[in-house]
Parts: C-alpha cells; structure tokens; sequence
C-alpha cells in the first residue's frame, strides 16, 4: 500500500482502531491489512491523517486543530443493527455510523472541551463504526474490493464527524464528491 497523496502536513492522530475478531475469517482476510488489529491501526493512522491534512483549509475554525483524536471500529452486522436501532431508531444493520463529539461545532458553538483543558490536547471527532458484513455486500454490488468499499465508508464517517450531512440530493452529491477526491490519493 502506498501512502496518501503529499499535500499539507499531516495532524497528529490519536486513533483507537479495532476489529472484531469474531468476524467471519473468510471477510477478514478479504479486508487485509485493513482489519488486521496491527497493521491496520498503522494504515489507518496514516490514511486518515492524510485525509484531516487534506480538508485543513476547509474545516472550520472550531475543527482545526493540530491533533485529533477519533475511534474506528470494524464490527458485523448484528453488533451495528443494535446501535442502528439504539441511536437512530432504524431497523437492522447499515454500513457505517458515525458518532460526532463536534456537532456543535459546525452549528457556531466552541468545540467540546478536554478533560484537564489542555491547549496540547487532541480534538476529539468521535468515533466511526463499520459493519464489514455490510461493507462486503455492497463492495460487490458496487463492483469494486473489500478494501476499497472500507475507505468509501471511512471517508463518509469522517465527513460526517467534521459536519457534513447529506439531507438531500445535492448534499449528498457533494458528500460523495469530496470523498472521491479524499480517496483518489489514497491506493489500497
């Protein structure tokens, strides 16, 4: 794998990844490195840090910071129905969820603050939540690897934890739009 595109420097990035281990075998090894509890912590740190250098300039104020903190969690199907139904009150599983600490953030209030109320402290973001079951699914009805349909959907539950949404249409064309140009320096 190669890294992202070189670009503005990238933030610190302290990221909690984890893969549920009682996933199927047969899609573990399909995702690769990119669920492996190891090398996949690494890859990831690297690719989303990337991607925070990338949208530096765009974010706003409230949301740049030179470090980060966020979770990323690789989990099946049942373990992402539950908190689908939990949190948003649908039915069954979905693709990916994310969590924002920041949601006030892009609605003009100061960004959460830090235990201890240290200036150094990370940004906490939140946390994003993929169901690799689901991801399998719809990497092949989309035509493309596992691998790739993971950082699709890493792009869009990083989006949504800078703000982004996508309420309608043209939304979610520019979502969809501004995760291509993320992944497209990104190789897996």
């Amino acid at each position: 794998m190669t890294s992202p595109a070189s670009g503005p420097e990238a933030p610190d990035l302290d990221l909690a990844f984890e893969a549920d281990d009682s996933l199927p075998p047969e899609l573990l090894a399909e995702a690769g490195a990119l669920a492996d509890p190891l090398a996949g912590a690494e890859l990831w740190h690297e690719r989303i840090s990337g991607w925070l250098a990338q949208m530096a300039a765009e974010l706003p104020a409230e949301l740049q910071a030179p470090a980060y903190s966020l979770g990323l969690s690789l989990v099946g199907d049942a373990e992402i129905a539950e908190l689908n139904s939990d949190w948003r009150d649908k039915p069954g599983p979905t693709d990916v969820l994310a969590f924002a600490a920041q949601d006030e953030a892009s609605d003009g209030a100061p960004p959460m603050p830090m235990p201890g109320g240290e200036d150094d402290e990370p940004l906490e973001l939140g946390d994003i939540v993929i169901s690799l079951e689901t991801a399998a699914r719809q990497a092949a009805e989309h035509g493309h690897n596992l691998q790739q349909e993971l950082l699709f959907l890493a792009t869009h539950g990083l989006l949504h934890l800078l703000g982004w949404d996508h309420p309608d249409d043209a939304s979610l064309a520019a979502m969809l739009a501004r995760q291509d140009r993320l992944i497209a320096g990104t190789a897996v």
